[in-house]
């Protein structure tokens, strides 16, 4: 596993009031973060990537800190990266997004005008991961520039 290297210096904000904010950003995010970790419908990954962001502003050793989580580190670097989303995790918040609407929607059957808001507001998040959240391995299967196979960056080729 590479070390992702953070921002740096340059990216800190020099005044201790700003980074102190961004800081507690962060944290904000870490936890509501840490809470998507056990309440379905509510995102994890962004939550986190959100902190690491936060912290490259107040932080280099807390950033690498989010990058170094053992489940949530990967998905951070990956999405800096512009890598996406592995297909099964897709899948599942999806499905997950798509439990939660519907039961908020049988909860709020009282009031349709908000169960037909949370609706909507899932067919954007819907849309949102299917047409503009890479899947991981359409990303790695493209053919690069790069010497080896194709659509294997990096990694040497047949020997003939």
């Amino acid at each position: 596993m590479d070390p992702v290297e953070p921002l740096g210096a340059a990216a800190v904000a020099r005044s201790r009031v700003v980074r102190a904010s961004w800081m507690a950003a962060g944290f904000v995010a870490v936890v509501v973060g840490s809470i998507g970790v056990v309440v379905p419908g509510l995102p994890t990954t962004g939550f986190f990537v959100l902190a690491a962001w936060c912290f490259s502003r107040s932080s280099p050793r807390f950033e690498q800190w989010v990058l170094d989580l053992p489940h949530i580190g990967p998905m951070v670097r990956d999405h800096r990266a512009g890598l996406g989303m592995p297909r099964r995790t897709k899948v599942t918040a999806i499905s997950t997004m798509w439990i939660a609407i519907a039961l908020s929607t049988w909860l709020l059957r009282d009031r349709w005008w908000i169960a037909a808001l949370v609706v909507a507001l899932g067919l954007v998040g819907t849309a949102y991961l299917l047409w503009r959240v890479p899947t991981k391995r359409e990303v790695l299967d493209r053919p690069t520039d790069r010497p080896g196979r194709p659509g294997r960056p990096g990694r040497p080729g047949p020997l003939v």
